[in-house]
């Protein structure tokens, strides 16, 4: 099977790559230059020409494959019109094809869950940073009449492979020498490692019905200030942690600053129930902790 995975290079899309040529599939990844196309080629992908932002490179992308996982963001203020136009461009070419699409969403679109975990059934009430979310899924869903076969998965905070929104708190330790975190820091994060993720993704194109929704979601959800003083372990700065106002931290990330500090426990039992998923990789305080012998000499 050839898969067109947008973002190949990054986070998510570079963990589901991984993951779909380890199983014998055939990776496609959009190159918008030649040395974008050459890092593509170099981690034995085949490159396509196309951008995000060009709607008719990405049909033509798109006609091409047997199916197309989209997992690339932009993340900065044209996030939601770039995504909107990304995807109809996707699910125009894929009409009456009965080829899967992947949508990657996030589990930002329930917002501030309390105490109970929100689960794909739960209403959805995104934070601003996110909100373009909620109309979009259920445009992509409603694809189903269209010849389409949708998935959409929510992930939740991502990290793994030195990546992530937890190494901005890497980072703030190895040049301050204290972890900063967004908040009081007592809001809760419910995690998932990139490799389980593409695990679930590849579990998704084999056996999820279209028209369904999975979370991307493991293992309890953490207070943040016990993830940020696990990130200035893994940098070296022997735990010190030290917190960031959201009013001050909004001044810097805008919307970003909001979704940090969102309070979320999230269910990922659907997917283990539904396609087997079992993930099993360590937790992102371990994650971070591990980071500091090789931080160390950086």
């Amino acid at each position: 099977m050839r898969v067109l995975v947008t973002g190949a290079t990054g986070l998510i899309g570079g963990a589901i790559a991984r993951r779909l040529t380890a199983a014998g599939q055939d990776v496609v990844g959009l190159a918008r230059s030649a040395a974008s196309a050459a890092k593509l080629t170099a981690l034995g992908y085949q490159a396509i020409q196309g951008d995000l932002a060009d709607a008719a490179s990405l049909a033509d992308a798109t006609l091409n494959v047997d199916a197309v996982i989209h997992a690339a963001s932009p993340n900065d203020q044209n996030t939601a019109a770039y995504d909107e136009a990304a995807t109809r461009a996707i699910v125009g070419a894929l009409r009456d094809t009965s080829k899967r699409f992947i949508y990657t969403s996030g589990c930002l679109v329930y917002g501030a869950t309390g105490d109970v975990p929100a689960t794909e059934d739960s209403p959805l009430h995104p934070v601003e940073l996110v909100q373009f979310r909620q109309a979009l899924e259920a445009e992509i869903l409603d694809t189903v009449a269209e010849g389409v076969h949708p998935i959409v998965i929510r992930p939740a905070w991502v990290y793994g492979d030195h990546g992530g929104t937890a190494m901005m708190m890497c980072a703030s330790a190895t040049e301050d020498g204290a972890a900063r975190y967004v908040g009081d820091g007592q809001n809760r994060w419910t995690c998932v490692h990139a490799d389980d993720l593409a695990d679930l993704y590849l579990l998704a194109l084999d056996k999820a019905p279209a028209g369904s929704i999975f979370n991307g979601a493991h293992g309890p959800a953490i207070a943040l200030i016990e993830i940020a003083r696990a990130a200035s372990y893994g940098a070296g700065a022997e735990g010190r942690v030290a917190e960031w106002p959201l009013k001050d931290a909004r001044q810097a990330l805008w919307s970003f600053a909001d979704a940090i500090a969102c309070d979320q426990l999230v269910s990922g039992e659907r997917a283990k129930h539904k396609l087997g998923w079992r993930p099993s990789r360590h937790s992102i305080v371990d994650e971070l902790r591990s980071y500091a012998p090789l931080l160390g000499r950086l």
